[in-house]
């Protein structure tokens, strides 16, 4: 058992190689698996069932807030992608051309789908006439491609993703803001409230935000490498996109305007910072609230006994059925069932021998916890909720402290590179510029500015830790994928 527990369990300890850890963690937990395209990977249904789960539940919230779903082409013209200056400008080095159609070479370029609203805003335009047509809320689920980086890391960054993409207007900037929180609250319910995946909102800085947008905000969750993740997103894009590309309405006074423009997105991204936030060394840990199988059921066989065992361990499965229980009647060894499915991410083991038959109990195991507790037969469907509610606080406050504890403020460049160098988020004064962000990135070895500081603390007097100039704000920087 033990070379087997070898061959198939994770060797790699996460607080010693990381990437090791997760690269075994993502095969031999099936969750995905690489292809002959680099920074292209399969998901498979381990990983694939919780991003149609987040799909579903991020559909409930969305519609309560008016997001409507519909689909657009995966190709786009070139003459429509390079309408709006700084979005064609920051997407470039990422997009993925087509040029030939079997031995056909095409009259124009059509970009492989880098982000949508090249292809959005010209049917916007057409069907936006007046303040009655808004506002326009649109979202649709699908894949991108961008392919500029050289480094591509399963879930993290990967030249294919999914992801869903809102894009609405407004006709006005007020109306669209109120909106674009709306949709960051529905994004929380979904990250911190299922995921257990606690975060910071932040606004980006000029060089960091969207390529064509007025401002970026977006939150950031911290991982035990040392790098930060950015998550869901909200681009307030004012009149850019609809200048570029004709989206007018008339008011309730006749007079034409340009409308204002929200985009968003939740990404398979979220995913990895799922699995690698919450999981061990024993394999995959998924809060409660996103597991398919949130039990499974380990029969206890000894000789003379099978029957009795097995037939209490169907009985137990139809009892908790709602909980959509696994029930392993292999051949295996115990042990190699535990093994198993701590490495799967089961968040309750239920395992019954002769002995709980016999005391009308259960043992059980906690995935996040390494004590077995008993309970009677008859308290299962009272005490399972419970257990799973634990369970689903204490990786999201396990989570938090974690974030929490791995932030330095610092005014001191030395001080500053060492905290970085420590994997920590740093708060530090700094100037608003393109120049003193990309120094920045060359004395850390590579960390960069998340977002401005939410809380706006002053910085009068505060000089920027690069540039020895007058610091303009507060920042947060890290490393990131």
């Amino acid at each position: 058992m033990d070379e087997k527990k070898s061959q198939e369990g994770l060797i790699a300890k996460k607080n010693e190689n990381f990437t090791e850890w997760f690269t075994q963690l993502m095969i031999k937990s099936k969750l995905a698996d690489y292809t002959d395209i680099s920074g292209c990977i399969v998901l498979r249904p381990a990983s694939y069932s919780i991003w149609e789960k987040i799909i579903e539940e991020t559909n409930k919230e969305f519609k309560k807030i008016g997001v409507e779903n519909g689909y657009f082409p995966l190709f786009i013209p070139e003459k429509l992608l390079s309408k709006e200056e700084d979005h064609v400008k920051g997407f470039a080095p990422e997009v993925a051309w087509v040029t030939q159609a079997g031995k056909t070479k095409l009259n124009e370029r059509l970009a492989v789908r880098p982000t949508s609203e090249a292809i959005i805003y010209p049917s916007y335009s057409k069907w936006i006439r007046s303040w009655r047509d808004l506002p326009l809320i649109f979202n649709q689920w699908c894949n991108v491609v961008r392919w500029e980086f050289n480094n591509p890391v399963p879930f993290f960054r990967t030249r294919e993703f999914l992801w869903n993409e809102i894009h609405s207007v407004f006709s006005t900037k007020e109306e669209a803001i109120i909106h674009g929180e709306k949709v960051i609250k529905a994004y929380n319910k979904i990250t911190e409230g299922l995921m257990a995946i606690p975060g910071i909102y932040g606004q980006k800085t000029e060089n960091e935000k969207f390529a064509g947008a007025v401002f970026t905000k977006k939150v950031h969750t911290y991982l035990q490498n040392g790098r930060v993740i950015e998550g869901v997103c909200f681009h307030y894009d004012g009149e850019n996109f609809a200048k570029a590309y004709g989206i007018k309405f008339q008011d309730k006074n006749g007079e034409e305007k340009y409308t204002h423009q929200n985009t968003h997105a939740i990404t398979t991204r979220m995913l990895g910072t799922m699995f690698a936030l919450h999981s061990d060394d024993k394999g995959l840990v998924i809060p409660p609230k996103m597991a398919t199988n949130k039990i499974v059921i380990i029969p206890l066989i000894f000789k003379g006994k099978e029957k009795e065992v097995l037939e209490k361990s169907r009985e137990i499965k139809k009892m908790l059925s709602k909980f959509n229980p696994i029930l392993d009647e292999t051949e295996n060894s115990p042990g190699r069932k535990f093994a198993q499915y701590e490495l799967n991410g089961i968040p309750i083991r239920i395992e019954i021998g002769p002995k709980e038959i016999e005391k009308k109990e259960v043992g059980i195991k906690l995935r996040n916890e390494k004590e077995k507790i008993k309970i009677k037969e008859h308290d299962l469907l009272k005490k399972i909720p419970d257990l799973l509610e634990k369970m689903q606080k204490t990786l999201y406050e396990n989570a938090k402290k974690i974030l929490e504890e791995n932030q330095k403020k610092t005014d001191k460049k030395s001080e500053m590179i060492k905290f970085v160098n420590e994997k920590q988020i740093v708060k530090i004064p700094l100037k608003n510029s393109v120049e003193v962000e990309e120094n920045l990135k060359s004395e850390t070895g590579g960390a960069k500015v998340l977002f401005i500081d939410p809380k706006n603390e002053s910085i009068e007097g505060k000089k920027c830790i690069i540039s020895g100039e007058p610091a303009d704000y507060w920042v947060y920087i890290g490393k990131t994928y």
